[in-house]
């Protein structure tokens, strides 16, 4: 039995955990702040609950398969999963608004020419076509495999870009998310649709790969899911399934040191001076200096430990309102910038964007609200992280808040005259509260762009010391957090054996 020290309680640490414990292993986690889950939190005010991290839950199947692989109750009896239809609804710039069900490619193709007009849902399907393809390409190599040493090979984008012929020009293939929109998707309604989905992942749609047409891909065939209860139920299940397998959890523990010994890393060192002894330590934190000995973090290759162009934070504004929900109300509507460029530079040249894509979240859960006669709404902006924007001001703060409030009023009937209360979340608490560099939120991982999009393995140089979670292998969001979670305790377990998930 090894003894196995993790650094911090986000759900891809906790995957981890779970998974070493069942294999036999004695496993201590270190949160340095008073309760687990990370960046999936709660806020609560007077009766209302909010989601302050991700708000709907996408590729299911990790999950299941960390409670089907960790205890007898399967993930639908630790929480209730809904699906969420329409998936979404989204409101352009020219006024025109369209409803897409979910994990229904006919469906969406059908809505999207009623909405936008004849050979949309085509053109919207080709695409689709396409993004499966990079999806079959990748998706073991990118998500269910150990980074490998040769990890240049993803440096190839595995979108098949259509090749157009131009009279008298050289012929042109999409290299990025914008020049799919534009010269694939050809309507700006279509291509604010997909950066829409790239800016909601943190990624920059100018430069971010084609190969990020497998967000959208991912979403649109798996589905979208919301937890009742709220996305912190999902956390604490998680959390009661590593207790349940004799996970010790040990919280206000703020890690300073990872201690190396003979060449390989030997425990943890807390702030108060203890050091607790381990086999081998598992990082769930973004790394930052002094922490790991030598900043030995990087695996064979040196993928860097920020990964892409730029970095982004989430803004969101946590809304009590008075009045029933409406029984037609969407779960999730997208408020899409009539200046989506002029958004993404600023956002990504850190600055306050002055007409943000703005996502509204409005679940039918009753555990959200007093009563019946109010309503929980989340509103949410991708935006600069804290340090270029300095989210402290309140000036600034309150400011944003009310352009959010102002362009949300498109999707919720009377939205300003309801509020009884407003809660302004900003990159600034993100970073207070689980430590990432300016809260910057990290993007999940991409091949192509010759691997600029690709996170640090998680296998590093110093042995017995391995990266899980959002900023290692494969990168950010729920799904590829849990993926992290497998892959760290696999390779833990079987060592160099180990070829991937299954």
């Amino acid at each position: 039995m090894a003894r196995i020290a993790v650094i911090g309680a986000g759900t891809g640490a906790m995957a981890a955990a779970a998974r070493l414990a069942v294999a036999g292993e004695k496993v201590t986690v270190y949160e340095r702040s008073a309760s687990y889950g990370g960046s999936v939190g709660r806020h609560e005010h007077g009766g209302f609950v909010f989601d302050t991290g991700p708000g709907l839950l996408h590729l299911p199947a990790v999950q299941r398969d960390l409670f089907v692989k960790t205890g007898k109750e399967s993930l639908e009896q630790s929480v209730t999963l809904t699906q969420v239809d329409p998936a979404s609804r989204h409101l352009f710039a020219d006024g025109t608004a369209v409803s897409l069900p979910n994990a229904s490619r006919a469906g969406v193709a059908a809505a999207l020419d009623g909405a936008l007009g004849a050979g949309s849902g085509a053109r919207w399907s080709d695409f689709m076509d396409r993004a499966r393809d990079a999806w079959d390409r990748s998706r073991r190599p990118l998500l269910e495999e150990p980074l490998r040493a040769d990890h240049q090979v993803l440096g190839r984008d595995p979108y098949p870009a259509v090749r157009q012929r131009r009279l008298l020009r050289p012929a042109r293939q999409a290299a990025t998310v914008a020049e799919i929109g534009a010269w694939e998707l050809a309507d700006a309604r279509l291509a604010a649709l997909l950066d829409g989905y790239a800016l909601a992942h943190g990624l920059d749609p100018r430069t971010a790969p084609a190969s990020a047409a497998l967000v959208p891909y991912m979403e649109q065939t798996f589905g979208s899911w919301y937890v009742m209860g709220g996305m912190r139920e999902l956390a604490r299940a998680v959390y009661e399934r590593c207790v349940a397998r004799r996970v010790e959890f040990v919280f206000g523990a703020e890690v300073v040191r990872v201690v190396e010994k003979d060449g390989r890393a030997a425990g943890v060192e807390l702030a108060g001076g203890e050091v607790a002894e381990a086999d081998r330590v598992v990082l769930g934190v973004r790394p930052r200096p002094g922490l790991v000995p030598g900043q030995q973090v990087w695996g064979a290759g040196d993928v860097p430990v920020r990964a892409g162009s730029g970095a982004a934070g989430r803004f969101t504004v946590l809304l009590s309102l008075r009045g029933a929900r409406e029984a037609d109300a969407v779960h999730r509507t997208v408020v899409h910038s009539a200046e989506g460029a002029a958004e993404q530079e600023a956002v990504f040249a850190g600055r306050v964007a002055g007409h943000p894509t703005v996502t509204v979240l409005r679940p039918d859960d009753p555990a959200t609200r007093p009563d019946a006669e109010h309503e929980a709404v989340t509103l949410t902006a991708t935006v600069a992280p804290q340090g270029p924007v300095d989210w402290r001001d309140a000036e600034v703060r309150q400011r944003f808040a009310d352009v959010l409030v102002e362009r949300a009023g498109a999707a919720v009937p009377r939205l300003r005259e309801r509020i009884l209360h407003t809660e302004i979340r900003t990159p600034a608490e993100t970073e207070a509260e689980t430590g990432a560099e300016g809260g910057a939120v990290p993007p999940p991982a991409l091949a192509g762009a010759d691997g600029a999009y690709l996170h640090p393995g998680n296998r590093t140089r110093l042995p017995g010391l391995y990266l899980v979670g959002g900023w290692a292998h494969p990168g950010g969001g729920l799904a590829h957090a849990g993926m992290s979670g497998t892959l760290v305790a696999g390779l833990v377990v079987e060592g160099d054996d180990f070829r991937g998930s299954r």
